[in-house]
């Protein structure tokens, strides 16, 4: 396939590098000339330096003859432009990232408007991956597949887990209809064959359907924890969609941000939410709102420093679900190797979302097992 991708952000560059290791023909596009030369100096695709919203600069990256234009940039109106010239131009299918909340709401119409195919959208996104995953243990991460019919369980074999010490076949036994679909010991990814041993930190990707989710998780002796009292630091737009949801479910919210006009909009926006302005250091303020009574922490601030210091408070204090944003790819690898609970990277989400997208669109016809075997692919190659 002939795919473009606009924007070179961490979104665009992360496509990039799982789209060399395939035989796709890529051409990116950036208004930032150093930006796209470093990237076709590292990586097999072409480059072309302009604005996306061009009809001459999209000519130019081949869209007359495109399979695929992705639009990533982090402005929405230039997404937009960008698939509505795109298509105009012959591109048969368009994908743009959407970040504004009052665009979002118009999802529908947009599509139609701008003739766009799908949208990710990077902080309602967000929300929704912390949703799915409050509650679950530290060493336990859900992904979806295949428009949520297929469940990935990605966990690791801490020493009380059920699977360390039992061959693949004895995991598959254990109930649930599951299907281990790799196992990653180190730095290497290991077939798992019926007699393979899982060893302890071994890392297991187990794959299930959604009907018999909960099913695997008792065999898998995976509890999620029932959630009532939520903490949520930091009140940028995840941060809204989040507590939105969470309050929508009967939860407790406590919404803690630095920024005092944000409080004042969220008491406006949820006035049934506790919303605290942190004046000082947001762990003091944690300290004095005695967060240790909590059920669940979820760090969603614009910072991954600051994200892992109140994670890691958190986790002192034994929060039970502890949930921390992360945005930078280097620093996702990295709390994955220390295993500090359950992370969520808006860059992994919108990625994850995008090659689904593209998969199912381009692969109409491709059984669940091959679906499960590509998603997990994907993942190894997104955290290597």
């Amino acid at each position: 396939m002939k795919i473009i991708i606009v924007g070179l952000g961490e979104t665009g560059k992360a496509l990039v590098k799982l789209l060399d290791v395939t035989d796709h023909d890529v051409v990116v596009v950036d208004r930032n000339e150093d930006r796209v030369d470093e990237i076709t100096d590292k990586y097999r695709v072409n480059g072309v330096v302009g604005s996306a919203a061009s009809a001459d600069t999209l000519m130019k990256a081949g869209a007359d003859t495109a399979d695929v234009l992705l639009a990533l940039t982090h402005a929405d109106e230039i997404n937009l432009l960008s698939c509505m010239q795109a298509k105009a131009a012959g591109t048969r299918i368009c994908a743009a990232r959407l970040l504004m909340p009052d665009l979002v709401a118009e999802e529908d119409a947009l599509k139609e408007k701008y003739r766009i195919d799908y949208f990710v959208k990077p902080r309602l996104d967000l929300a929704e991956e912390v949703c799915k995953n409050i509650g679950l243990p530290g060493y336990v991460k859900l992904e979806s597949y295949l428009d949520e019919r297929l469940q990935v369980i990605n966990m690791n074999a801490v020493e009380e887990s059920r699977v360390t010490g039992k061959t693949v076949a004895a995991v598959e036994s254990l109930g649930g209809s599951m299907k281990v679909g790799k196992v990653i010991r180190g730095n290497r990814a290991m077939t798992p064959k019926a007699d393979l041993v899982i060893k302890e930190d071994d890392s297991l990707y187990i794959v299930v359907k959604k009907e018999n989710l909960e099913a695997a998780f008792s065999a898998l002796g995976i509890k999620r924890d029932r959630i009532k009292d939520v903490v949520i630091v930091g009140g940028s737009i995840s941060g809204g969609y989040l507590a939105k949801t969470l309050l929508s479910r009967g939860k407790k919210i406590t919404l803690i941000d630095d920024d005092i006009e944000r409080c004042r909009q969220k008491m406006d926006s949820f006035p049934t939410a506790n919303v605290i302005y942190a004046e000082s250091d947001i762990t003091e303020v944690l300290e004095e709102e005695h967060v240790e009574k909590a059920d669940a922490v979820v760090s969603l601030t614009d910072n991954d420093e600051n994200n892992l210091v109140i994670s890691m408070f958190a986790w002192s204090k034994k929060i039970p679900s502890v949930i921390t944003r992360v945005d930078k790819q280097v620093h996702v690898k990295l709390l994955h190797k220390v295993n500090i609970d359950i992370t969520v990277s808006p860059t992994e989400i919108s990625v994850f979302r995008i090659i689904r997208f593209i998969s199912e669109t381009m692969n109409e016809n491709q059984d669940e097992q091959s679906a499960a075997d590509e998603f997990i692919r994907i993942i190894e190659l997104m955290r290597k």
